[in-house]
């Protein structure tokens, strides 16, 4: 997870090719104090992103400490959907933070409430999208996740296609637009001209893995469409062959869980100062 990395002139920065699935307006995140002082656990009130790597958070406030929080699909777990008499429903579960990210692999919890309505619909959105992308990620990277590192490339004004899904959704499904029919701002979206430093929907992302030894894989070097070794090749077209998305249990509907694979994102630069200033 990242902290204050996602977002651009009051709108939402993505990567080059991250293309924005699902949009929502006066949603609640609450984040727990395990992020860190400084006004950065509590209630936030914003706009949420599901995006075809991750899901983003950013404030309406741009006096809060927090100005947006994003969490890519591998380092949620225990993702619940709650349904409760009284209230609104509710997303819940858990964000660790990534190697050298700022947070040292603490585990925040987190809360999304949708005001207007739309929780069941978003949650089991990211949970199809979690497991597409899962699917796209090598086995031999799963216990050695590559460090936080910043791109350095600069951001500007997102093309059109980063704005919605495809028409024909991922892979025969559709999201639920209908649900969802708010698209961002035109000028609420900007983009890097970096890719993504992991894999989303499409799977089209590669990159070197620095933990690896050279000589191994390739000297690191993996692709999650070419490059992959015979295993991971096989591995791959085993889980594309699953029909259902693969977190949900039969026995708890409400209830999915989302194993962190082993890929790191590499947001804007992480003022560490300022997180140990705020602890």
């Amino acid at each position: 997870m990242s902290v204050n990395t996602a977002h651009a002139n009051k709108g939402v920065l993505i990567y080059a090719g991250e293309q924005i699935i699902l949009y929502c307006e006066h949603v609640t995140m609450h984040l727990s104090k395990e992020i860190g002082g400084g006004g950065l656990h509590g209630n936030k009130t914003g706009r949420l992103y599901l995006t075809s790597h991750r899901i983003i958070f950013t404030n309406s406030s741009d006096k809060d400490p927090l100005h947006s929080f994003a969490a890519p699909f591998f380092a949620l777990s225990k993702v619940e959907l709650e349904q409760p008499v009284f209230g609104a429903n509710y997303i819940k579960g858990n964000v660790k933070g990534q190697p050298q990210g700022g947070f040292d692999n603490k585990v925040v919890e987190f809360r999304l409430t949708f005001k207007h309505g739309g929780a069941i619909e978003f949650g089991q959105a990211m949970l199809r999208v979690a497991s597409m992308a899962s699917r796209h990620m090598s086995p031999s990277f799963r216990d050695c996740p590559p460090p936080y590192t910043a791109p350095s490339q600069p951001y500007g004004p997102a093309p059109p296609p980063a704005y919605a899904p495809p028409t024909a959704g991922y892979y025969g499904w559709v999201p639920p637009t209908q649900a969802f029919p708010a698209r961002p701002p035109p000028d609420g979206v900007y983009a890097y001209d970096a890719p993504p430093p992991y894999p989303g929907v499409d799977g089209m992302v590669g990159f070197v893995n620095p933990n690896q030894t050279a000589g191994a894989a390739g000297a690191g070097a993996v692709g999650f469409t070419n490059g992959l070794s015979s295993a991971d090749l096989k591995a791959q077209e085993a889980a594309q062959s699953a029909s259902a998305p693969a977190y949900c249990d039969p026995n708890q509907p409400n209830y999915a869980y989302v194993p962190p694979p082993a890929y790191n994102e590499q947001p804007p630069p992480y003022d560490a100062g300022a997180y140990k200033k705020n602890n």
